[in-house]
Protein backbone atom coordinates (compact mmCIF):
# COMPACT_ATOMS: atom_id res chain seq x y z
CA UNK A 1 0.00 0.00 0.00
CA UNK A 2 1.51 3.29 -0.99
CA UNK A 3 1.87 6.25 1.28
CA UNK A 4 -0.97 8.08 1.20
CA UNK A 5 -1.07 11.68 -0.02
CA UNK A 6 -2.79 14.15 2.33
CA UNK A 7 -3.72 17.58 1.76
CA UNK A 8 -3.16 20.61 3.89
CA UNK A 9 -6.60 21.33 4.78
CA UNK A 10 -7.35 17.16 6.11
CA UNK A 11 -3.62 18.08 7.76
CA UNK A 12 -5.15 20.80 9.50
CA UNK A 13 -8.09 19.46 10.59
CA UNK A 14 -6.48 15.93 11.97
CA UNK A 15 -3.99 18.07 13.87
CA UNK A 16 -6.91 19.86 15.24
CA UNK A 17 -8.80 16.61 16.19
CA UNK A 18 -5.78 14.81 17.81
CA UNK A 19 -5.16 18.11 19.66
CA UNK A 20 -8.50 18.35 21.04
CA UNK A 21 -8.91 14.54 22.09
CA UNK A 22 -5.30 14.52 23.31
CA UNK A 23 -5.50 16.96 25.39
CA UNK A 24 -9.05 15.92 27.17
CA UNK A 25 -7.15 12.63 27.64
CA UNK A 26 -3.79 14.20 29.24
CA UNK A 27 -4.53 17.40 30.83
CA UNK A 28 -4.66 16.12 34.48
CA UNK A 29 -1.18 15.23 34.25
CA UNK A 30 -0.08 18.31 32.58
CA UNK A 31 -1.30 19.78 35.63
CA UNK A 32 0.65 18.34 38.02
CA UNK A 33 3.66 18.96 36.02
CA UNK A 34 2.96 22.53 35.98
CA UNK A 35 2.76 21.99 39.94
CA UNK A 36 5.69 20.07 40.15
CA UNK A 37 7.36 22.20 38.27
CA UNK A 38 6.45 25.57 40.66
CA UNK A 39 7.96 24.02 44.04
CA UNK A 40 10.41 25.73 45.27
CA UNK A 41 10.33 26.01 49.28
CA UNK A 42 7.55 24.19 50.40
CA UNK A 43 7.15 20.76 49.26
CA UNK A 44 3.18 20.30 48.67
CA UNK A 45 3.25 17.21 46.45
CA UNK A 46 5.72 14.42 46.77
CA UNK A 47 5.12 13.07 43.18
CA UNK A 48 2.40 13.11 40.21
CA UNK A 49 0.25 10.38 41.54
CA UNK A 50 0.25 12.35 45.25
CA UNK A 51 -0.21 15.71 42.98
CA UNK A 52 -3.32 14.43 41.90
CA UNK A 53 -4.62 12.68 44.67
CA UNK A 54 -4.35 15.81 46.53
CA UNK A 55 -5.74 18.13 44.10
CA UNK A 56 -9.17 15.89 43.66
CA UNK A 57 -9.66 16.05 47.05
CA UNK A 58 -9.48 19.67 47.77
CA UNK A 59 -10.83 20.58 44.73
CA UNK A 60 -12.72 18.09 42.85
CA UNK A 61 -12.28 16.10 39.97
CA UNK A 62 -12.82 18.77 37.54
CA UNK A 63 -9.81 21.03 39.22
CA UNK A 64 -7.62 18.81 37.73
CA UNK A 65 -8.94 20.47 34.43
CA UNK A 66 -8.04 23.86 35.77
CA UNK A 67 -7.48 25.88 32.67
CA UNK A 68 -8.14 23.60 29.98
CA UNK A 69 -10.63 26.07 28.24
CA UNK A 70 -7.34 27.84 27.13
CA UNK A 71 -5.68 24.82 26.06
CA UNK A 72 -8.91 23.63 24.52
CA UNK A 73 -9.21 27.01 22.80
CA UNK A 74 -5.95 27.38 21.38
CA UNK A 75 -5.11 23.70 21.09
CA UNK A 76 -6.48 23.89 16.98
CA UNK A 77 -4.27 26.91 15.65
CA UNK A 78 -1.25 25.94 17.33
CA UNK A 79 -1.75 22.54 15.91
CA UNK A 80 -2.49 24.05 12.88
CA UNK A 81 0.60 26.29 12.38
CA UNK A 82 2.81 23.67 13.55
CA UNK A 83 1.58 21.21 11.49
CA UNK A 84 1.35 23.68 7.82
CA UNK A 85 4.65 25.22 8.75
CA UNK A 86 6.64 21.97 8.84
CA UNK A 87 4.90 20.79 6.00
CA UNK A 88 5.65 23.97 3.81
CA UNK A 89 9.67 23.78 5.09
CA UNK A 90 9.50 20.21 4.63
CA UNK A 91 8.59 20.66 0.74
CA UNK A 92 10.86 23.78 0.14
CA UNK A 93 13.74 21.88 1.58
CA UNK A 94 13.31 18.73 -0.63
CA UNK A 95 15.62 17.93 -3.55
CA UNK A 96 13.93 15.44 -5.84
CA UNK A 97 11.59 14.65 -3.22
CA UNK A 98 14.70 13.86 -0.59
CA UNK A 99 14.90 15.53 2.81
CA UNK A 100 18.17 15.30 4.16
CA UNK A 101 18.51 15.07 7.63
CA UNK A 102 19.77 18.27 8.02
CA UNK A 103 16.75 19.32 6.19
CA UNK A 104 14.14 17.45 8.61
CA UNK A 105 15.78 19.38 11.43
CA UNK A 106 15.74 22.80 10.07
CA UNK A 107 11.87 21.95 9.31
CA UNK A 108 11.30 21.14 12.51
CA UNK A 109 12.86 24.49 13.82
CA UNK A 110 10.94 26.73 11.52
CA UNK A 111 7.79 24.61 12.56
CA UNK A 112 8.45 25.35 16.33
CA UNK A 113 9.65 29.15 15.49
CA UNK A 114 6.11 29.82 14.08
CA UNK A 115 3.94 27.95 16.65
CA UNK A 116 5.38 30.53 19.52
CA UNK A 117 2.69 33.22 18.44
CA UNK A 118 0.02 30.75 19.78
CA UNK A 119 1.61 28.65 22.13
CA UNK A 120 3.44 32.04 24.52
CA UNK A 121 -0.21 33.54 25.45
CA UNK A 122 -1.77 30.23 25.41
CA UNK A 123 1.02 28.64 27.79
CA UNK A 124 0.66 31.99 30.05
CA UNK A 125 -2.92 31.70 30.57
CA UNK A 126 -3.19 28.06 31.40
CA UNK A 127 -0.04 28.29 33.96
CA UNK A 128 -1.82 30.83 35.80
CA UNK A 129 -5.24 28.74 35.98
CA UNK A 130 -2.90 25.19 36.83
CA UNK A 131 -0.89 27.06 39.34
CA UNK A 132 -3.79 28.75 41.52
CA UNK A 133 -4.97 25.73 43.33
CA UNK A 134 -0.87 24.95 44.19
CA UNK A 135 -0.80 28.59 45.40
CA UNK A 136 -3.85 28.12 47.78
CA UNK A 137 -2.68 25.31 49.40
CA UNK A 138 0.49 27.08 50.57
CA UNK A 139 -2.25 29.43 52.52
CA UNK A 140 -1.92 28.79 56.34
CA UNK A 141 -4.85 27.15 58.19
CA UNK A 142 -6.19 29.30 60.57
CA UNK A 143 -5.84 28.53 64.47
CA UNK A 144 -7.54 26.72 66.81
CA UNK A 145 -8.94 29.78 68.23
CA UNK A 146 -9.42 31.28 64.99
CA UNK A 147 -11.17 28.67 63.83
CA UNK A 148 -13.78 28.52 66.20
CA UNK A 149 -14.55 32.54 66.00
CA UNK A 150 -18.23 32.91 64.01
CA UNK A 151 -16.50 35.05 61.12
CA UNK A 152 -17.60 34.00 57.99
CA UNK A 153 -15.72 32.29 55.56
CA UNK A 154 -13.67 34.35 52.82
CA UNK A 155 -14.21 32.44 49.80
CA UNK A 156 -11.58 31.97 47.61
CA UNK A 157 -11.33 33.50 44.35
CA UNK A 158 -10.37 32.12 41.53
CA UNK A 159 -8.53 33.55 38.79
CA UNK A 160 -10.67 33.28 35.08
CA UNK A 161 -8.62 33.23 31.33
CA UNK A 162 -10.61 36.44 30.70
CA UNK A 163 -9.73 38.26 33.95
CA UNK A 164 -6.34 37.15 33.73
CA UNK A 165 -6.13 38.43 29.85
CA UNK A 166 -7.79 41.74 30.66
CA UNK A 167 -5.60 42.17 33.81
CA UNK A 168 -2.13 41.64 31.67
CA UNK A 169 -3.39 44.15 28.85
CA UNK A 170 -4.54 46.93 30.89
CA UNK A 171 -0.89 46.92 32.94
CA UNK A 172 1.26 45.35 30.50
CA UNK A 173 0.10 45.59 27.25
CA UNK A 174 -0.21 42.81 24.59
CA UNK A 175 3.41 42.09 25.28
CA UNK A 176 1.92 40.69 28.92
CA UNK A 177 0.87 37.98 27.08
CA UNK A 178 4.10 37.06 25.59
CA UNK A 179 6.04 36.92 28.85
CA UNK A 180 8.47 34.06 28.67
CA UNK A 181 8.11 34.11 24.95
CA UNK A 182 11.94 33.71 24.51
CA UNK A 183 11.97 30.54 26.89
CA UNK A 184 8.98 29.37 25.07
CA UNK A 185 11.00 29.33 21.93
CA UNK A 186 13.86 28.01 23.63
CA UNK A 187 11.98 25.20 24.32
CA UNK A 188 9.99 24.67 21.21
CA UNK A 189 12.18 24.63 18.66
CA UNK A 190 14.48 21.56 19.92
CA UNK A 191 11.75 20.10 20.86
CA UNK A 192 10.42 19.97 16.91
CA UNK A 193 13.99 19.79 15.80
CA UNK A 194 14.20 16.58 17.73
CA UNK A 195 10.88 15.35 17.35
CA UNK A 196 10.01 15.74 13.40
CA UNK A 197 13.40 14.19 12.00
CA UNK A 198 13.65 11.26 14.70
CA UNK A 199 9.93 10.36 14.13
CA UNK A 200 9.82 10.55 10.13
CA UNK A 201 12.98 8.07 10.62
CA UNK A 202 11.06 5.71 13.11
CA UNK A 203 8.30 5.68 10.53
CA UNK A 204 10.19 4.18 7.89
CA UNK A 205 12.31 1.80 9.58
CA UNK A 206 11.41 -1.82 7.48
CA UNK A 207 9.30 0.06 5.04
CA UNK A 208 10.00 -1.27 1.22
CA UNK A 209 9.82 1.14 -1.63
CA UNK A 210 7.16 0.59 -4.57
CA UNK A 211 8.33 0.71 -7.47
CA UNK A 212 6.21 1.36 -10.77
CA UNK A 213 4.27 4.24 -8.51
CA UNK A 214 7.06 7.07 -8.38
CA UNK A 215 9.08 5.04 -6.30
CA UNK A 216 7.17 5.98 -3.23
CA UNK A 217 7.30 4.14 0.30
CA UNK A 218 4.50 1.56 1.64
CA UNK A 219 2.67 3.27 4.10
CA UNK A 220 3.68 2.31 7.78
CA UNK A 221 1.05 -0.03 9.58
CA UNK A 222 -0.68 1.94 12.14
CA UNK A 223 1.21 -0.08 15.18
CA UNK A 224 4.64 1.90 13.98
CA UNK A 225 3.41 5.12 13.21
CA UNK A 226 1.60 5.31 16.82
CA UNK A 227 4.93 3.66 18.53
CA UNK A 228 7.08 6.09 16.02
CA UNK A 229 4.82 9.07 17.27
CA UNK A 230 5.12 8.27 21.20
CA UNK A 231 8.72 7.24 21.29
CA UNK A 232 9.60 10.55 19.42
CA UNK A 233 7.89 12.43 21.63
CA UNK A 234 8.85 11.11 25.29
CA UNK A 235 12.52 11.28 23.58
CA UNK A 236 11.84 15.43 22.53
CA UNK A 237 9.96 16.10 25.99
CA UNK A 238 12.51 14.32 28.53
CA UNK A 239 15.06 16.26 26.46
CA UNK A 240 13.76 19.81 26.34
CA UNK A 241 12.34 19.31 30.38
CA UNK A 242 15.08 21.91 31.66
CA UNK A 243 13.98 24.29 29.35
CA UNK A 244 10.44 23.79 30.01
CA UNK A 245 10.88 24.07 33.53
CA UNK A 246 12.75 27.65 33.19
CA UNK A 247 9.55 28.74 30.99
CA UNK A 248 7.16 27.91 33.54
CA UNK A 249 9.16 29.12 36.26
CA UNK A 250 9.18 32.50 34.32
CA UNK A 251 5.81 32.72 33.22
CA UNK A 252 4.27 31.93 36.42
CA UNK A 253 3.26 35.74 37.72
CA UNK A 254 2.00 34.87 40.75
CA UNK A 255 4.57 33.15 43.56
CA UNK A 256 4.06 31.22 47.16
CA UNK A 257 5.80 32.63 50.12
CA UNK A 258 9.42 32.50 49.93
CA UNK A 259 9.75 31.68 46.07
CA UNK A 260 11.89 33.78 43.59
CA UNK A 261 10.95 35.85 41.20
CA UNK A 262 13.47 36.01 38.19
CA UNK A 263 14.51 38.63 35.67
CA UNK A 264 15.08 36.26 33.11
CA UNK A 265 16.63 33.35 31.56
CA UNK A 266 19.93 33.58 32.88
CA UNK A 267 18.64 34.83 36.57
CA UNK A 268 16.55 31.60 36.41
CA UNK A 269 18.93 29.32 35.48
CA UNK A 270 21.42 30.62 38.08
CA UNK A 271 19.11 30.68 40.90
CA UNK A 272 17.75 27.20 39.88
CA UNK A 273 21.16 26.06 40.09
CA UNK A 274 22.32 27.69 43.23
CA UNK A 275 19.15 26.99 45.91
CA UNK A 276 17.96 23.60 44.71
CA UNK A 277 20.27 21.92 42.74
CA UNK A 278 20.92 20.64 39.10
CA UNK A 279 18.35 17.69 39.88
CA UNK A 280 14.92 20.77 39.56
CA UNK A 281 16.00 21.20 36.12
CA UNK A 282 14.25 17.84 35.72
CA UNK A 283 11.72 18.47 37.61
CA UNK A 284 8.12 17.19 35.97
CA UNK A 285 10.33 14.97 33.44
CA UNK A 286 8.35 12.15 33.94
CA UNK A 287 4.61 13.74 33.46
CA UNK A 288 5.76 15.87 30.24
CA UNK A 289 6.34 12.16 28.96
CA UNK A 290 3.43 10.53 29.84
CA UNK A 291 1.57 14.10 28.44
CA UNK A 292 3.15 14.38 25.13
CA UNK A 293 3.27 10.41 24.41
CA UNK A 294 -0.36 9.94 23.88
CA UNK A 295 -0.67 13.30 22.64
CA UNK A 296 1.86 12.15 19.37
CA UNK A 297 0.22 9.08 19.72
CA UNK A 298 -2.96 9.84 19.44
CA UNK A 299 -2.25 12.22 16.74
CA UNK A 300 -0.92 9.12 14.43
CA UNK A 301 -4.56 7.78 15.10
CA UNK A 302 -6.30 10.36 13.79
CA UNK A 303 -4.13 10.19 10.50
CA UNK A 304 -4.31 6.81 10.41
CA UNK A 305 -8.09 6.47 10.15
CA UNK A 306 -7.93 9.97 8.25
CA UNK A 307 -10.79 11.52 10.08
CA UNK A 308 -9.49 15.03 8.24
CA UNK A 309 -10.46 13.36 4.85
CA UNK A 310 -13.63 12.00 6.09
CA UNK A 311 -14.75 15.86 7.21
CA UNK A 312 -13.96 17.27 3.89
CA UNK A 313 -15.68 14.31 2.09
CA UNK A 314 -18.49 14.98 4.61
CA UNK A 315 -18.65 19.08 3.80
CA UNK A 316 -18.08 18.66 0.08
Amino acid sequence: MAEKKVSLPAKLINGGVAGLVGVTCVFPIDLAKTRLQNQQGIQIYKGMLDCLTKTIRSEGYFGCYRGAAVNLTLVTPEKAIKLAANDVFRQKLSKDGHLPLWGEVLAGCGAGTCQVVVTTPMEMLKIQLQDAGRLAAQRPVPAPAQAAAPARPTPVRRPSATGITAELLRTRGLAGLYRGAGATLMRDVPFSMIYFPLFANLNVLGRETVVGQGDVQAQAPFWQSFVAGCTAGSVAAVAVTPLDVIKTRLQTLQKGEGEDTYRGIIDCTRRIMNREGPSAFLKGATCRALVIAPLFGIAQGVYFLGVGEMVLGFLG
